[in-house]
């Protein structure tokens, strides 16, 4: 469903990704794994198509990402890692906003609200909203579209416990539903109790993909996450 190949995207000197390839089943649970700065946020960017990458494609449904930029958008629905809505509006017109981008009945954002549990908060503004709240918003509206594919940027970085809990809720929904989701972490458990596979990010490289199995071998043998990133490294260089 999701094709990157040799994607490598520059900013002037700086290489952020560097020859990334891998794939994204149908109806798979992917996680990009890795610390701030390893290239996750570039990678789902590009295959949103709000990155030119320097070089490398990136298929979606065997459609180039650059060159069907408007179809391939309406496979994917995205969650970026800073959620920015008008702080004068409800969350009820929010969603009515993006309903109307997306040329969407309107009833859609009632029933986005009530499953992100937006009950009693759908006519407060936004600017009252927690920073959780802010987020569950987003959840609600990358929802809208009822798109085969999710990409979400560090979901859960503005989440307290119960808003944890509820956005694993919707992505164990979402993943029977049969959608096909990316997400990128750099916690390991929420890696592992979510995700099919992983995707190992360091220094902007995709050092390794492994299954849920093998990375808790993995993880298990290192005293720290930190040293299974050192691990992949190590591997990585002894390949290349």
């Amino acid at each position: 469903m999701i094709q990157v190949e040799h994607l490598i995207k520059k900013y002037g000197k700086f290489t952020a990704v560097n020859d990334i390839s891998f794939s994204v089943k149908e109806g798979e649970v992917f996680a990009f794994l890795g610390p701030n700065g390893s290239g996750k946020t570039t990678t789902l960017k590009s295959i949103v198509g709000l990155n030119i990458p320097t070089s490398g494609r990136i298929l979606i449904n065997n459609l180039d990402v650059q060159r069907y930029a408007k179809e391939t958008r309406q496979f994917t629905s995205y969650l970026p890692q800073r959620v920015v809505f008008p702080e004068n509006q409800t969350a009820r017109e929010v969603m009515r906003f993006y309903c109307r981008l997306r040329k969407l009945p309107l009833a859609r954002a009632d029933e986005a609200l009530e499953r992100a549990r937006f009950n009693g908060f759908s006519d407060k503004l936004v600017g009252e909203f927690s920073g959780g709240m802010v987020q569950r918003l987003g959840l609600a509206v990358i929802s809208l579209p009822d798109a085969p594919i999710l990409l979400l940027d560090e979901p859960t970085a503005n989440l307290d416990p119960q808003g944890v809990k509820r956005f694993r809720e919707f992505i164990l929904n979402q993943k029977e539903n049969g959608k096909t989701i990316i997400f990128s972490t750099h916690l390991l458990h929420e890696a592992e109790q979510l995700a099919d596979r992983v995707g190992i990010f360091v220094g902007g490289k995709m050092a390794a993909e492994e299954s849920i199995e093998t990375l808790q071998r993995t993880y298990l043998a290192s005293r720290t996450i930190e040293d299974m990133y050192l691990h992949y490294v190590g591997e990585s260089t002894d390949e290349d």
